[in-house]
């Protein structure tokens, strides 16, 4: 038996609806329980389970979870495979090398495994200089993460190795450790929890790292996703070069990238609005420790507000370039139409603080409910609404270490804007 493995003697076995097995034919990663017709017996969470087709064909293996609605997560479909400790290391292996020539040697801090776009479905893995942190979003991982922090010290002998999760990840395990107190749980290789530190000696929440250049800092424990958001990265250098002879004002700023990034481009003040006062905390630190070695002459200012109250409220200050880049706001297909109004929302309040002669509106989404077209038309609804002109300059979707290989995994797109 592979280590790591939960399986008994008996192979799970699935079959699925006519509807499920074309979808997993065309790459569709995830299999739903209400798509699972037939189990050979009651599957267990993290066990490898195998589905064949209406004419008992082999169509996929992957990764049970019993408690999710996402029932299986397809690890390799059209082939039989084992899963083994061969078959991690040349996963592993595959996805490192795509990062190859993706980053420069200014930069240490990116995603080195993507989940299903990377063939790793429930898992990503983002670096941040000499320490790695695994977010798993599915308890199916739990009894894998074993040979997971293996393959990461193979290659790259990390100084620590963090484990995050997801929130239904969490509440999975936490039902779990309370079963394995009754003595009805699954034993595992060590306890884990959110933040626990699965390899080596992790000196400090904050980790540094280094991404084109400038410093920064992730909160690898406490912090939003893995702690920092890597996939921003080539659009906060797009923001640099947009940002010279200009007052910027970042929204949703939280550590403050794009304002480092827009001080290193030649603004003349930046403004950090963020809800959160420790985001405006390590958006000042952040700020400090690249303008000590890059001389700049732009200041900086952090502003503790709601966005959409201080849009409401603030009177226009004629700003040069303003980033509206909030936290999802549709996590659920409901939430979907009101996203888009909210979006739309935003776009207005920040044409209201841009100046007339060419001002800058950069706009994002991370909601994977909202298409793009649904997204761009809001922002540019809003744009027709001010009744003044605007060019579009360019929109832009995931950076290179970021792949996304079917709908739902395509979550952010970013539209850049000049007004007159």
């Amino acid at each position: 038996m592979e280590r790591g493995e939960a399986v008994s003697e008996k192979r799970l076995h699935l079959r699925i609806s006519q509807s499920a097995e074309s979808a997993v034919r065309t790459g569709h990663p995830w299999i739903f329980a209400d798509s699972v017709r037939e189990c050979s017996r009651s599957g267990r969470t993290g066990e490898i389970g195998v589905v064949y087709d209406r004419n008992d064909r082999f169509l996929a293996v992957g990764l049970f979870d019993a408690e999710s609605p996402i029932r299986l997560r397809v690890l390799e479909r059209g082939r039989g495979c084992r899963v083994d400790g061969e078959f991690w290391a040349k996963r592993m292996d595959r996805s490192v090398a795509a990062r190859c020539g993706v980053v420069g040697d200014e930069t240490d801090g990116y995603r080195v495994v993507n989940g299903e776009s990377d063939g790793w479905p429930g898992l990503v893995v983002d670096r941040f200089g000499d320490v790695l942190v695994v977010k798993i979003y599915t308890a199916a991982w739990m009894p894998w993460l074993g040979r997971v922090r293996d393959e990461l010290v193979r290659i790259f002998d990390p100084t620590a190795i963090v484990l995050r999760m997801g929130r239904h990840c969490s509440e999975a395990v936490r039902r779990e450790a309370t079963a394995s107190s009754a003595g009805r749980g699954v034993s595992r290789e060590f306890p884990l929890s959110d933040g626990s530190v699965l390899h080596g000696i992790l000196e400090n929440d904050t980790v540094p790292f280094r991404e084109n250049g400038l410093c920064f800092e992730a909160e690898v424990i406490r912090g939003q996703k893995t702690g920092f958001f890597l996939d921003q990265r080539d659009n906060r250098r797009r923001v640099e070069a947009l940002s010279g002879g200009r007052i910027v004002v970042n929204t949703f700023s939280y550590s403050g990238g794009f304002s480092v990034y827009a001080a290193r481009g030649g603004a003349t003040r930046v403004v950090d609005v963020d809800v959160s006062a420790p985001a405006l905390e390590a958006g000042k630190r952040n700020f400090d420790r690249n303008a000590g070695v890059g001389g700049w002459a732009c200041s900086r200012e952090g502003l503790r507000a709601d966005v959409f109250e201080w849009f409401r409220e603030t009177p226009p200050i004629g700003c040069g370039l303003i980033v509206v880049d909030p936290p999802s706001m549709a996590k659920r297909e409901p939430e979907r139409a009101e996203a888009i109004r909210q979006y739309a929302r935003l776009a207005s309040g920040a044409i209201r603080q841009l100046r007339g002669d060419g001002g800058i509106l950069v706009a994002a989404s991370c909601s994977s409910h909202v298409s793009e077209a649904e997204f761009f038309e809001s922002v540019l609804g809003a744009c027709r609404s001010s009744g003044r002109r605007f060019v579009e300059i360019e929109r832009t979707g995931h950076p290179a270490d970021h792949p996304s290989s079917f709908p739902q995994a395509a979550y952010l797109k970013c539209i850049y804007l000049r007004l007159g």
